[in-house]
Order: structure tokens, then sequence, then C-alpha cells
């Protein structure tokens, strides 16, 4: 989303101040404005404070609320490992407008099998800047859209600093969208 639009919360809701990534509530009937919506979350600014309002609470914003992904009923672990980095992709930092895969902050992926049949999901990933204070909740929202994946059992997105991340482990892509 390029244009910036703005909205009224139509219920109480909690978003995360960026880039602290302090839970607050906002109470029905804020204004906002939304500067970001990429990935099903926003980034809304809200009395000159930017937040991140999660993909799930869309409906308070009167915007839909993303749905889970799908697989085949006979998909095997390759088709599932495809769906995890895509649902990879569909997490941003709430100030970059480029997803996590693409920024080059998810360093493993592993797709498990599990004694149920289910599979376990263990991701490590980084941030650009050590001190970003919106690392866990970038880490919890990824570890939600990989527990809502069909198949999935369990899930763990680990924030890691080693080794660092440097611009050079973004893509080319990613690269180009940031103009650098």
């Amino acid at each position: 989303m390029r244009k910036r639009e703005l909205v009224v919360t139509t219920r109480a809701v909690r978003a995360e101040i960026v880039p602290q990534g302090e839970v607050v509530e906002l109470d029905a009937g804020t204004e906002a404005m939304i500067t970001q919506a990429l990935g099903g979350s926003f980034t809304l600014l809200v009395h000159g404070q930017l937040m991140r309002l999660r993909g799930a609470d869309a409906d308070a914003i009167g915007k839909p609320v993303p749905e889970s992904p799908t697989l085949p009923a006979d998909a095997g672990p390759d088709e599932l490992r495809g769906l995890v980095w895509q649902t990879l992709k569909t997490c941003y930092d709430p100030e970059i407008p480029v997803d996590i895969v693409e920024l080059g902050l998810v360093y493993v992926c592993d797709v498990l099998p599990m004694d149920d049949g289910k599979y376990r999901v263990s991701v490590k990933m980084t941030l650009t800047a050590p001190g970003c204070g919106m690392g866990e909740a970038i880490a919890a929202e990824a570890t939600d859209k990989l527990l809502a994946l069909p198949g999935v059992g369990d899930a763990e997105v680990e924030v890691v600093f080693d080794p660092p991340w440097e611009r050079s482990m973004m893509s080319e892509a990613a690269a180009l969208a940031l103009g650098l």
C-alpha cells in the first residue's frame, strides 16, 4: 500500500509502538493513518506515533482479517517447506516495506517431522539492528503465522545475532526496493 488511508478503530484493540515494541491499547474511536499495509499487518500513525496492528485485528480498522494459506490433503514435506518460506515472506518490519526473507534476516528454516505426523518448524532469524525493539514482535508474528499452517504442530522462531546482519545479505530486489 503506497497511499495513506485514514481509519477509525471500531473497537478497543492492542497495538505495538514502533520501534520500541511496547504494547498499548487503542480505544474504540481512535483515528489512525495507515502508513504501511503489507503481509496482513498494518503500520498506523496514531497521534504522531507509529504503531503496528496485527492482521488478526484488521477488523478493528474495517479491514478483512487475512485468511490462512491451505495445502492439498496429499501435500508432503516439500510442499509444506515451500509454504513455510512463502509465509515468512508475509512478515515485515513495520518500518521497512520489504519482507524478512528478502531482507536476508532468515538464517535457518527447518521443517522436521514429529511423532504425530505433523511437522515442527524451526526458524532462526536476525534483525537489521540488534537494538530493534520490534524483534520479538516480528518473531511472534512469524510464529503465529507458521502455527496457522496446515500440518504444522509446533513452530519456534528464535532471534539470533550471529552472524551479524549486513546489507549484502539482502536480495537484489530488496536493495532496489529500498533504493540502495
